[in-house]
């Protein structure tokens, strides 16, 4: 049975901002349904109709800050006049959910993504109202899907709901050789090198690793993100820009150019302390990269427990001087065979499919 489904949430399509964003791209690719994709007009300069078979509706607001909550609330009460299934990434405009449940038998469907309102950079409204949205999510959705086992038993404990456990994919990104050009631009990626690509957000503790490697002059760190999106980034790199072997690098939207510096790190390093199972941690485990991550409950599920975890700078410091060679490639190759069985996009797909 082919049913009409709109996706709620994300920036758009084509994907170009995260991990919701390419989750719906690969949705998409592996549909069975028609499906609208809600996306900010503001984020695009050429709006396309339709993409990877989905049609595209444009909302003449950021999908993100404070303008998300208008943002979905708008596309959901538009939604339920077009599709039999709502699928909502996110939970900023599920305050409305029950209201919505009361005027309209639509299936909805909520993914509640990491558990928004714990991040630092709400102040304490904001989080007050993140919680209740996602209080609002849980109890009024059809569905609730959780990317991590962690955040499942969260929401089990909390409220007494069973969510389906759904994460995401990561076989769209491949080791690709760094090539000459790329050389001449960052000389420093001929040698072993420390990498990680993040928002730049204290939750994600930046500022951790940066200090702990800027004490080790034997290991190049290489960091990918928005440096210039917050005062905390700013600071950072203002910081730390005479440190010779610490690149602080901004936004690359090149995937190919991404993926040559990122699969050629000799070890991944991923501070992310708040959310559920991270997109690009994923993505480093299936190029089977070597991984020391924030020793956080979240990270130790996505990972099986088989990399190695920090949690502070003198932690890091010492698994950085202490590890060898053998152990990093033990570490890759756990990576690249977890990946591999559980992170694939099909099977996504077919999870996701099920449901609508």
């Amino acid at each position: 049975m082919i049913n009409k489904v709109a996706i709620i949430g994300t920036v758009g399509l084509p994907a170009k901002y995260g991990g919701f964003e390419t989750l719906v791209e690969h949705l998409s690719r592996h549909m069975k349904h028609e499906v609208l994709v809600y996306c900010s007009g503001r984020a695009y300069d050429q709006r396309l109709q339709t993409y990877n078979g989905a049609t595209l509706k444009y909302i003449n607001l950021n999908a993100n800050g404070i303008q998300s909550i208008p943002y979905d609330i708008f596309s959901i009460t538009h939604a339920c006049r077009y599709a039999d299934t709502l699928l909502i990434l996110g939970v900023s405009g599920c305050i409305v959910l029950p209201i919505l449940k009361m005027i309209s038998s639509k299936k909805i469907i909520v993914n509640i993504d990491g558990l928004e309102w714990k991040r630092e950079k709400w102040n304490k409204y904001a989080k007050w109202f993140l919680k209740l949205s996602e209080k609002r999510a849980v109890q009024y959705a059809d569905t609730v899907i959780t990317d991590n086992k962690v955040i499942q038993d969260y929401v089990k404990s909390e409220y007494g709901v069973k969510s389906e456990l759904i994460a995401y994919g990561a076989d769209h990104v491949e080791k690709v050789q760094i090539d000459l050009c790329l050389l001449d631009k960052y000389p420093f990626l001929s040698k072993n090198y420390a990498f990680t690509v993040c928002r730049i957000e204290p939750e994600n503790n930046i500022h951790i690793i940066i200090e702990s490697v800027s004490q080790l002059e034997k290991i190049p760190l290489i960091i990918v993100g928005n440096w210039n999106a917050s005062n905390y980034g700013k600071n950072l790199k203002r910081r730390y820009s005479k440190c010779n072997h610490v690149h602080l690098l901004d936004p690359i939207y090149d995937q190919k150019k991404l993926n040559m510096i990122r699969s050629n790190c000799y070890i991944y390093l991923h501070g992310h302390s708040a959310g559920g199972t991270n997109p690009s941690l994923v993505e480093a485990m299936y190029l089977g990269l070597p991984i020391i991550a924030w020793g956080v409950r979240y990270n130790k599920e996505t990972t099986r427990n088989k990399a190695l975890y920090f949690n502070d700078i003198n932690e890091l410091k010492v698994l950085l001087q202490g590890v060898t060679g053998d152990e990093l490639e033990i570490i890759a190759s756990s990576m690249s065979d977890i990946a591999k069985e559980e992170y694939n996009w099909k099977s996504i797909s077919d999870k996701y499919n099920a449901l609508f």
